[in-house]
């Protein structure tokens, strides 16, 4: 036999089907956020993989050009060792390349400060969750 509906009794269900909701909602919210932090290491790894086989290419390229200056430079050196004493040549062959690296320098700073490695959609896309979480209905 059913007991009576009092208004108490009728408060505990919809209580408990509240925290319910409430449980559920918390757990969807938890479900979305992981999935989110994962969507965003997918994305950073997917960004990062050609960066860094980039900057690879970047260094043995760089390692190359340098052994072939260090090359040229002793040429320039020796080379205008027939005109000027040695140590005056190989100054000015110094000072040309501290020129060219302070320009490489600046340049590359400057670049630099426009790359961006952060996952945009991933954390567009977590601000929107992060403001339906507080506003669910509009």
């Amino acid at each position: 036999m059913r007991a009576p509906h009092t208004a108490h009794g009728h408060d505990r269900d919809r209580e408990a089907s509240v925290g319910a909701l409430v449980g559920e909602v918390t757990h969807d919210l938890t479900r979305l956020v992981r999935t989110e932090v994962e969507l965003a290491k997918a994305e950073l790894k997917e960004q990062g993989r050609p960066a860094g086989q980039a900057a690879g290419l970047y260094g043995g390229s760089g390692y190359a050009t340098g052994l072939a200056l260090a090359l040229a430079s002793l040429a320039a050196v020796f080379g205008l060792d027939h005109v000027m004493d040695r140590a005056w040549a190989a100054l000015i062959v110094a000072a040309v390349w501290a020129v060219v690296g302070a320009v490489l320098y600046a340049t590359g700073r400057r670049r630099m400060r426009s790359v961006r490695l952060t996952p945009e959609r991933s954390l567009d896309s977590l601000k929107e969750d992060a403001k339906w979480a507080r506003h669910p209905t509009g």
